[in-house]
């Protein structure tokens, strides 16, 4: 019994972090790269996004929840999981040994992410290219949102890899390695989005 809850945990985690997390992820990284069109240009996408209808609703069951539960599964995989790397130095273990940790990173940066953004907003500040150029044009903040995303990127790169994994996608050792050069050019692509992002709000 024991193994199944493991089993049915380990699956709906690895589900959650692709569908609606990573999907979200995608999105809101798209939406804030509408900042190198301009102040104007973000300000228009974020206040559609903003004016969505049950924003509070989609947030909370899209969102809030399954992040919720990935993180604290996360969690608890990242503390009792053992790597093999000290005997085993191929790629793949050390994919395995940086989702963890990436994982612990972004979930840092997730919280403090939405102190900054969500709980100011719901004070009554406004989130706009203004908060956003407030906050990156600090270096430290600059240095700790780049690590922070490219962290989230990472995790959701190499975590999308397992997933077509352990869901039966990829089985052979050909389609594993074709999924590979696929995720990395996701987590490329990804970076260089944000990169352009983080660089636009901060100059």
């Amino acid at each position: 019994m024991a193994g199944n809850r493991e089993f049915v945990n380990r699956r709906l985690h690895s589900l959650l972090g692709v569908i609606p997390i990573g999907v979200f992820l995608i999105q809101h990284l798209v939406v804030n790269h509408f900042i190198t069109g301009g102040p104007e240009s973000f300000n228009k996408a974020s206040d559609f996004m903003g004016s969505l209808p049950f924003k509070i609703v989609l947030e909370t069951v899209v969102i809030y929840l399954p992040l919720l539960y990935h993180a604290i599964y996360g969690l608890y995989i990242a503390f009792t999981a053992t790597g093999n790397v000290n005997r085993f130095k191929t790629y793949r273990n050390w994919m395995y040994i940086l989702q963890r940790i990436t994982g612990v990173l972004t979930l840092i940066f997730i919280a403090w992410h939405v102190w900054q953004t969500r709980v100011a907003a719901a004070f009554g500040s406004e989130v706009s290219y203004d908060m956003m150029h407030d906050i990156l044009s600090s270096p430290f903040m600059f240095v700790f949102y780049l690590v922070g995303i490219l962290s989230a990127i990472f995790h959701f790169a190499n975590g999308l890899w397992s997933f077509l994994v352990s869901w039966g996608i990829t089985v052979s050792p050909r389609s594993q390695l074709i999924s590979t050069y696929v995720t990395v050019g996701i987590f490329v692509v990804l970076s260089i989005i944000s990169v352009q992002t983080l660089i636009a709000f901060a100059f």
